[in-house]
């Protein structure tokens, strides 16, 4: 793992006055153009931009109603009502990107070493005087560049339109709650793409690593909570036996199981931003509700609420590329 922070340091400051002579920076832009003249990424991102486009056309459709509803604390965000608006028909785009995201990272960097290594370019790449971990960190750099690229470019576009439409100057607090959700889009697929690397390092054919990350994905979003909340629910006494302090305990653990799907990480930390009227990502009491006045948290109250879920995909992220370069460091290429 020191290795890991010592390589990451020298590709960041090795050679800062002439960025292009740096074999690091060089195979980011090879990565970057690669994917963008890849069908496979282009449609993906016609898919992303699709749902996108369609969730806002909802939003501006009903961002009347939203912001005339004196009743929801949260009417006077114009621009985050533009993401959380929904007709019943479409889902709000923070939700849709759930299921889009991790396609996206996995489209990203299923086939990363596995293809160059079939295709005969893992070592001839290697052959040249480059270090070897420069091929793992421009595989992900690269890959989270053009993701966050992409976002970048949706955040700006929706903010504009909603500028031209409304006529409504987009307030700071609102840009940063934006941007904040933007990140965390990145980090969430981040967490899929680094999944995706360490599969193609870990198979040997494309094909499996796909299918592999596929079932991962498929299992954490669809099929994880079922699992834990059958399991619960076969384990907890019956309703009447338990008090009310048990049923909140129970229920305390059941959401502590969840959030170890990053899916769920996402959900709570997206909705949180977007959604500044959100106190708690846990059960509350009616004690505790007795006498609040449900006004909107402030941007440092909300980051301070979902801290722990961002640092959760942050971890995971982590973990997962430290095992890849683990694997790769000791993969032997030639064979």
């Amino acid at each position: 793992m020191s290795n890991f922070v010592v390589s990451f340091k020298r590709n960041i400051t090795e050679n800062t006055d002439e960025p292009r002579s740096n074999p690091f920076w060089v195979m980011v832009r090879r990565e970057i153009a690669s994917h963008i003249r890849s069908w496979r990424f282009v449609l993906l991102l016609g898919l992303v931009a699709l749902t996108f486009f369609g969730s806002i056309y909802v939003s501006f459709g009903n961002i009347g109603d939203a912001v005339n509803d004196v009743k929801d604390p949260d009417h006077l965000f114009v621009y985050l009502k533009l993401l959380t608006t929904t007709d019943g028909n479409l889902p709000a785009f923070h939700v849709l990107l759930s299921f889009l995201g991790p396609l996206l990272g996995i489209s990203l960097g299923f086939d990363a070493i596995n293809a160059e290594k079939q295709n005969g370019t893992l070592i001839r790449i290697l052959a040249q005087p480059v270090y070897r971990d420069n091929l793992l960190l421009s595989k992900f750099t690269g890959s989270l560049v053009l993701v966050g690229a992409l976002f970048l470019v949706l955040t700006l576009i929706m903010v504009g339109t909603g500028l031209f439409v409304t006529g409504v100057l987009i307030e700071a607090e609102e840009a940063l709650r934006i941007l904040s959700f933007a990140i965390v889009c990145v980090m969430y697929i981040g967490f899929w793409l680094s999944l995706s690397i360490l599969l193609s390092i870990a198979f040997a054919q494309a094909a499996t690593s796909a299918l592999a990350a596929i079932g991962i994905w498929l299992f954490l979003t669809v099929f994880y909570q079922i699992g834990i909340s059958m399991v619960v629910k076969a384990l907890v006494p019956a309703s009447p036996v338990l008090s009310e302090t048990d049923i909140l305990s129970y229920n305390e653990l059941l959401f502590r199981l969840f959030r170890l799907a990053p899916s769920q990480l996402f959900a709570d930390a997206t909705t949180t931003l977007l959604m500044p009227s959100v106190r708690s990502l846990g059960l509350i009491t009616m004690e505790q509700m007795a006498g609040a006045i449900p006004s909107p948290l402030s941007y440092k109250e909300s980051v301070m609420i979902v801290w722990p879920q961002i640092s959760g995909l942050i971890a995971a992220t982590v973990a997962c590329f430290a095992l890849s370069y683990y694997l790769f460091m000791r993969r032997e290429v030639r064979s």
